[in-house]
């Protein structure tokens, strides 16, 4: 029993360390902003791996150098709540929660239907559900600084102790900021800065409602929306977004 006693102990003794390193790596955000994240290391591997080259952009810009209009359109599309929450939103977690429980349920019973359906290549047919997140802004700027792209009991929880910590750190102001400073906005565009570049060849501060709110359209999947940033789709969601923006409030 001593020795199961003093293994919890270390195992307690490791966990808060961790705690305190990614707490002593949020303070110093206060004053140095992150060179890269977890995320953009992943895909830095990903891409010299799979392409053996490594098209990059990417430029952390002042706050006042992103335009307010690129703040409004994403906080309406990402987190309309972003201001007022304390960096979860419980109830878009339960029901993120809900819609991907009855889409893993629809998978199994439509694979349990088609088990013996093969592909072209002679293997059976793999299903796999459609995942919905309820993440506020916070959450996953805590997911790309430090954890990986798993989904998992442990590493949710991680996720929400970080983004707690850098809700009471560094607040509202700067959590935005350093999201628009690291979000993916393509394979390899990193940043609001090389966003507005890459697409509207301009600076994220002189970037119009219509074209802000294009880039706050991407957000959840870049690389797709990348192959044709102005379909239908993305104009009319943009025209949407552009309509909320005027009763966003900015921290």
């Amino acid at each position: 029993m001593r020795g199961v006693g003093r293994l919890f102990g270390m195992l307690a003794v490791a966990v808060l360390a961790l705690q305190l390193f990614f707490l002593l790596r949020i303070a110093l955000m206060l004053v140095v902003a992150p060179e890269s994240t977890s995320f953009q290391r992943s895909e830095i591997w990903r891409i010299a791996v799979e392409k053996h080259q490594l098209p990059w952009a990417q430029e952390s810009v002042p706050g006042n150098r992103i335009s307010d209009n690129l703040r409004r359109a994403v906080i309406a599309s990402e987190d309309a709540g972003f201001v007022d929450h304390h960096g979860v939103e419980w109830g878009a977690v339960e029901k993120a929660w809900n819609k991907n429980e009855k889409a893993e349920a629809r998978v199994e019973a439509q694979q349990s239907r088609t088990s013996t359906r093969r592909g072209a290549d002679g293997k059976p047919r793999v299903v796999t559900p459609k995942v919905v997140g309820g993440s506020t802004i916070s959450q996953q700027l805590a997911k790309n600084l430090f954890l990986s792209g798993e989904r998992n009991i442990l590493r949710k929880g991680q996720e929400l102790v970080i983004t707690y910590m850098l809700e009471i750190v560094l607040g509202k102001q700067r959590i935005l900021t350093t999201y628009l400073n690291s979000v993916e906005w393509g394979e390899g565009v990193f940043g609001a800065q090389a966003a507005s570049e890459h697409y509207f060849r301009t600076s994220a501060a002189t970037l119009g409602p219509a074209q802000a709110a294009r880039l706050a359209v991407m957000l959840p999947a870049p690389k797709k929306f990348e192959r044709s940033p102005a379909s239908p789709y993305v104009l009319g969601r943009s025209a949407t977004i552009v309509a909320r923006m005027g009763g966003v409030d900015l921290p």
